[in-house]
């Protein structure tokens, strides 16, 4: 499963992720720079139309948000979602790079496989709502990987009312991984 988050960066939570930081050592001094590093910032719009008039908007604090230009952004929001992997280890391996989240899950019953997808879906919609983020289910689909390409199996998953659909070639990383493993899909876009 491939999830996508709605503005990921944007909607840390200054305050849980002071309590994080907390929770893994970083107290005293460390904690008090990257609190007056996150709480007194601000921020303002510029628009520059094609005449080079410049518009500004009034200076405005940051409420919430890491930079995600910035080299702490990325290590911020690391720290922020580095406990979401433990509530779903034990029925699935998931990976996280930045503000993408994957899951892998494997089961050889079809049965008990959809039941673990709907388990780990369950899980990471609640983790995610209580550290206020939000899956975006518009992004957020699944591949169900097989070596043999005429085999399909029908699945159809979704959380609440929020279908997650199936694909059958997704970018990861830089790559394109297609659902029978074979590179093409890569290799076509290479050339």
């Amino acid at each position: 499963m491939f999830c996508d988050l709605n503005k990921a960066f944007d909607y840390v939570n200054h305050n849980i992720l002071l309590s994080k930081l907390d929770f893994y050592g970083i107290t005293g001094r460390a904690k008090n720079f990257i609190k007056l590093y996150l709480n007194d910032r601000y921020q303002r719009v510029l628009i520059r139309n094609k005449y080079s008039k410049s518009y500004f908007s009034e200076w405005e604090k940051v409420k919430q948000g890491v930079l995600q230009g910035s080299i702490l952004g990325p290590l911020f929001f690391l720290l922020y979602i580095n406990d979401l992997p433990g509530i779903i280890n034990d029925i699935s391996k998931p990976t996280t790079f930045a503000d993408d989240t994957n899951i892998i899950i494997t089961h050889s019953n079809l049965t008990d496989f959809k039941e673990e997808i709907n388990i780990v879906v369950e899980k990471i919609s609640s983790w995610f709502q209580n550290n206020l983020l939000l899956l975006n289910f518009n992004k957020t689909h699944y591949m169900h990987f097989t070596t043999k390409s005429k085999l399909t199996i029908d699945t159809h998953f979704s959380h609440k009312i929020n279908p997650i659909i199936n694909t059958y070639s997704s970018n990861f990383l830089g790559l394109t991984l297609d659902s029978t493993v074979s590179w093409k899909t890569h290799i076509d876009q290479l050339n």
